[in-house]
């Protein structure tokens, strides 16, 4: 005579001590967490990288990341693994997209979740710098370690959407800036030269520019006028905001 629990798997009917029994005879798989830090200094597009210690990759560069524990939620272990491997506690983290490839690690089944983040660089100082840590020119990014290149490529495209989308690099410049600071910004993320005048259009037809009646001091080419970022018009008006077509 068939036991209820047979019953119940001829039904088709799973119960939760079958799966957990599949989940440990079959499931071998890891999670990882890896984070992607663009940051902006000197005009250009950078992004934290560390040296590989692991033998196959020996000598490559790699982004920042580890294992999951088993009572962690996943944008806790982000934070986490962060702050172990840069010391940077105050940075603001968005998960992006899961890479799952069978062989994506040489140590067995790993299953990795992407986060990524944009930052002044200026404001951040590195508390570790273990593995040869530091920025890289985004320009200078090939050849990483494990499928680390696909993951950076796929949150480099998804950070020049998100730009486009929401006016998110104003964090990333001084209280007072110039128009040709603003420009020299969305030029190093989305990689490409702008009309100026085109640009400056853009910009002030948003009408969230606010004009402070100063100029730029002691710089090198010809004064600018200087503006703030009018972050509450923004808040009352973003659910409207269709973002920026360059």
């Amino acid at each position: 005579m068939l036991t209820g629990e047979q019953l119940k798997q001829q039904a088709g009917v799973r119960t939760l001590q079958a799966i957990q029994s599949e989940v440990e005879s079959t499931n071998k798989i890891a999670l990882s967490v890896d984070c992607v830090i663009f940051g902006f200094d000197e005009n250009k597009l950078k992004v934290l990288l560390i040296k590989s210690d692991l033998k196959k990759y020996l000598g490559k560069w790699s982004l920042l990341g580890d294992l999951v524990f088993p009572n962690e939620d996943l944008d806790a272990a982000a934070y986490r693994i962060l702050k172990q491997r840069t010391g940077l506690s105050d940075v603001f983290l968005e998960q992006v997209h899961t890479f799952g490839k069978v062989s994506r690690h040489p140590a067995g089944r790993v299953v990795t979740i992407a986060y990524y983040s944009l930052i002044n660089v200026q404001h951040h100082k590195l508390n570790i710098l273990d593995n040869e840590l530091h920025w890289h020119d985004v320009k200078s990014i090939n050849n990483m370690a494990f499928d680390h290149q696909e993951i950076f490529d796929t949150c480099l495209k998804q950070l020049q959407k998100r730009v486009q989308e929401h006016p998110l690099g104003f964090n990333l410049l001084p209280k007072k800036f110039s128009l040709r600071e603003l420009q020299n910004l969305y030029e190093a993320i989305l990689d490409f030269k702008m009309d100026r005048r085109n640009f400056r259009k853009k910009f002030f037809s948003m009408d969230f520019l606010i004009d402070i009646k100063e100029m730029e001091q002691d710089v090198p080419h010809r004064p600018g006028k200087l503006y703030k970022f009018n972050f509450e018009k923004y808040e009352k008006k973003k659910k409207k905001f269709i973002g920026i077509d360059f």
